[in-house]
């Protein structure tokens, strides 16, 4: 056999066990938004993704470890939804346009992803996950607070402090309210989510950011 061959041989078959590890972690999706992780198994989820449950402990010795590989994955790409969505914004930008756009970005991951509130938000979630949503909802206020500094200026912190936390339980409330729905229902829930925050936002920074 040759170098070549030799060293494509390995190549292939982690490919393969990405490929295997993608749909045992679709499959976990599935089964923890069904039924919750606490009910879940890992017969439940070998079975969603069409292979036996020997196949499963190849990967993931446990559902713990499966939940865990999972929120790792979504964590990365909620961090980088977030930061996008709580990009500065330019002076002048109507409150209305700032909110919404936010509000999009934070929805569309939620709604792509529904297992990330299912694991997240219950009353079992391991504990590195739980540590790690604590990290994260910590840098979501600080960065709602940096935002909000730059549109009230002379404010003080304790206010801006909870204001930040009062923006993020709105969503948060208006999040619960949107995955229960589907369709034209799920927009208007959406709408009223935005429309809260503007009416909360927009007597403390003004219609126009920067303007107030």
């Amino acid at each position: 056999m040759s170098d070549t061959s030799e060293k494509e041989q390995p190549r292939r078959r982690q490919a393969r066990g990405e490929r295997r590890i993608a749909q045992l972690l679709k499959a976990a999706s599935q089964v923890f938004c069904t039924t919750g992780y606490t009910a879940a198994s890992t017969n439940a989820i070998a079975r969603e993704a069409g292979v036996s449950p020997g196949t499963l402990y190849q990967f993931f010795p446990n559902k713990e470890a499966i939940a865990i590989e999972l929120g790792d994955r979504l964590m990365h790409e909620m961090r980088e939804a977030y930061g996008e969505a709580l990009a500065p914004v330019a002076p002048g930008t109507p409150l209305e346009e700032a909110i919404g756009s936010a509000v999009d970005r934070f929805m569309a991951f939620n709604t792509d992803h529904p297992v990330f509130f299912a694991l997240m938000h219950g009353p079992d979630i391991p504990g590195r996950m739980a540590e790690a949503h604590d990290q994260l909802h910590t840098t979501v206020v600080g960065r709602i607070e940096a935002l909000l500094t730059s549109l009230m200026p002379g404010t003080a912190q304790a206010d801006i402090t909870r204001t930040a936390h009062v923006c993020l339980g709105i969503y948060k409330a208006g999040l619960e309210l949107v995955l229960a729905r589907e369709g034209a229902e799920r927009t208007a829930y959406v709408q009223e989510t935005k429309d809260v925050l503007i009416r909360y936002l927009e007597p403390l920074v003004g219609a126009s950011l920067g303007r107030a």
